[in-house]
């Protein structure tokens, strides 16, 4: 069996700017900085989040590879968990933390993780 390596960001900070609100600063940090798993197994990466979430922020998950792009995974809301192709998202309001669990882990999985937040607000118009 091989071993899969999984790495998240330390921090993300996310400068949220609102004409409406003024300016709104959330800091993401991983609760642990490296993940490592036997192939097969679900492997979860946790962040946690400084301020309460709210039903206007949008939690974003991305994965690294070595010497490639930032990919796109998925997003999701405080209200909504999300699942898509072995992958799925959720958000803790009592614990502060969001978490990305990835089922049956294959080496090619093995890339860096970033999460980041951004508040979304519906217009009036």
């Amino acid at each position: 069996m091989a071993f899969v390596i999984f790495t998240s960001m330390l921090n993300c900070n996310i400068l949220l700017l609102s004409p409406h609100l003024g300016v709104n600063c959330q800091q993401l940090t991983a609760v642990k900085d490296e993940e490592s798993s036997l192939e097969g197994s679900t492997v979860t990466l946790t962040y946690k989040y400084s301020q309460a979430a709210t039903f206007n922020d949008y939690f974003f998950w991305y994965r690294q590879h070595p010497g490639k792009p930032p990919e796109f995974l998925m997003f999701h809301t405080v209200a909504q968990t999300e699942t898509k192709a072995g992958l799925s998202a959720t958000v803790s309001v009592d614990t502060k933390q969001t978490s990305m669990k990835i089922s049956s882990a294959a080496v090619t999985d093995s890339a860096v993780y970033y999460c980041a937040v951004r508040q979304i607000l519906a217009s009036n118009s």
